[in-house]
């Protein structure tokens, strides 16, 4: 009879004690690291083409090109009222135009590095917090102007004729520097 007790006692100490490791494995919480910046966790934004005027000495010298991907904060980049690629064109231009940071036309080579940090920083500091992870260069070219009148004499780019916005029969335009207007 003293077996069987013992026996008993044994089966319970043992259901008891497995049914409390399971219990203290499910509610284990696992220690989730972030995921790598290439390897999740970011989105990446594909930038529009931009057609950026270089100017100087009051003239265009030239136009520089460029299609620029962004990798972003997701949940920062949702909380955001303007659009990412309007606020990366307007960066652009700032820094390009306005400020002028890179000389494309005396420049004998272009450091790909800084203009990505630069660009990364610009956006960054507008917006007051690292939104921005990295940009991402698609297609980047300057063309001179004589390049581009090259092409045109070439017959490399095409023209595309419109439909008459006026009538054809009608009289001339009146000139209104003659006119005194």
């Amino acid at each position: 009879m003293i077996k069987l007790l013992i026996t008993g006692i044994w089966i319970c100490a043992v259901a008891l004690a497995s049914v409390y490791f399971s219990v203290q494995m499910a509610n284990k919480k696992e220690t989730v690291e972030p995921p790598a910046a290439m390897f999740g966790g970011l989105e990446t934004i594909r930038g529009e083409m931009v057609s950026i005027p270089v100017i100087r000495d009051g003239a265009v010298q030239g136009y520089f090109l460029t299609r620029l991907s962004y990798t972003v904060d997701p949940e920062r980049a949702k909380a955001m009222s303007v659009p990412l690629p309007e606020l990366a064109t307007d960066v652009l231009y700032t820094a390009l135009v306005g400020e002028q940071v890179i000389d494309f036309t005396g420049a004998r080579k272009f450091d790909l590095e800084a203009f990505k940090t630069q660009v990364k920083e610009t956006l960054n500091a507008k917006l007051g917090e690292e939104v921005f992870h990295d940009v991402l260069v698609e297609q980047i070219d300057f063309l001179s102007k004589a390049d581009i009148r090259s092409n045109m004499r070439r017959g490399n780019v095409e023209t595309k004729k419109g439909e008459s916005m006026g009538p054809v029969d009608g009289p001339p335009a009146e000139d209104k520097a003659a006119s005194g207007h």
